[in-house]
């Protein structure tokens, strides 16, 4: 049985004992151990549209049979060099994109290591690349689900006008990533809210694309009937029709803002009237859905994908 790893998500290990004459030495910093945690995600937490729940099983599909079809079936004639999978989840924020990548990774029985983008980029020189190698060793080690969040600013274009050492770092750290991809054997998630930034290089070694949709109206009442624990006293059953019709245009993640909002709402009164009613829940969507539309810039929402299987090396999602 596995010994699981609780600690904080990105957490690394405390850096050894230092010399003593270390502020007198050139700062540099070792790669540290990215940490393993338990998935706290499971599949039946995962409410999408089935569209984007299809997407995901043909994706666990193809991670799960590589030995048979790269080996068995022989698919490494025309595909040679690929070791592992990767798999890129992209779409709207709070649409589930990293709990899907938690789901997968609980499905498949295995550990969870998050990478987000501040935690491998040093500014020292020569340091990101190390960071980059470090987390991909500890995958393999621990044989742990490799997920890189905000992986747009892990998987950018490399620079062709190279004009100081930066720019040749950056360089540096994403020839350093495609190889860490080709050579690593287990499975790697990508998330990202901007998938247009990514170098086309690694747009050919991700094995599948899954677009994630911001919730249907089937999917925002199987949300909105899940999404309230059963603790939770309630005035009434809650109207999941009227929910789901007033919060269309809202991601998952917006809903479960709502329900915490309005639950704290529920519990600031007394008595009788400390439950939660429909009229708590559909007032904080229309706070969430002004916000939405007075704060901050959304980001583009890519163009709809009508094909995002990978056909071939060069196949790139494609747009009607």
């Amino acid at each position: 049985m596995r010994n699981w790893t609780e600690v904080p998500v990105g957490h690394r290990t405390a850096p050894g004992p230092q010399p003593a004459d270390a502020d007198e030495q050139q700062p540099q910093q070792q790669p540290s151990s990215f940490a393993a945690r338990k998935p706290r995600r499971s599949m039946d937490d995962l409410v999408v549209p089935e569209s984007v729940r299809d997407r995901i099983e043909l994706a666990m599909a193809q991670a799960d049979h590589h030995d048979v079809l790269y080996r068995e079936w022989n698919l490494r004639k025309i595909d040679p060099y690929r070791s592992g999978a990767a798999l890129n989840f992209y779409g709207p924020s709070g649409t589930g994109k990293s709990l899907a990548a938690e789901a997968i990774a609980a499905r498949r029985g295995s550990p969870l290591i998050d990478v987000n983008y501040a935690e491998i980029e040093s500014k020292y020189v020569g340091d990101t690349p190390k960071n980059i190698v470090a987390c991909f060793r500890e995958a393999d080690r621990q044989q742990a689900v490799l997920v890189f969040n905000e992986a747009d600013s892990i998987l950018g274009s490399r620079l062709s006008n190279v004009t100081q050492s930066s720019d040749h770092s950056v360089n540096v750290s994403r020839a350093v990533m495609l190889s860490q991809l080709d050579d690593f054997a287990g499975l790697v998630v990508f998330t990202t809210n901007f998938p247009r930034n990514y170098d086309a290089a690694f747009v050919r070694r991700i094995l599948v694309h899954v677009r994630f949709e911001l919730p249907d109206d089937p999917t925002r009442r199987r949300l909105w009937a899940s999404l309230v624990p059963a603790e939770v006293p309630r005035a009434e059953p809650l109207d999941v029709a009227a929910l789901a019709a007033s919060s269309d245009g809202l991601s998952g993640g917006d809903m479960v803002n709502a329900v915490t909002s309005a639950a704290t709402r529920a519990v600031c009164r007394t008595g009788a009237d400390r439950v939660l009613r429909t009229e708590d829940l559909l007032a904080e969507i229309v706070a969430i859905t002004q916000a939405r539309a007075e704060v901050g810039k959304a980001p583009a929402e890519p163009p709809r994908v009508v094909s995002v299987e990978r056909v071939g090396a060069d196949a790139v999602p494609t747009a009607p």
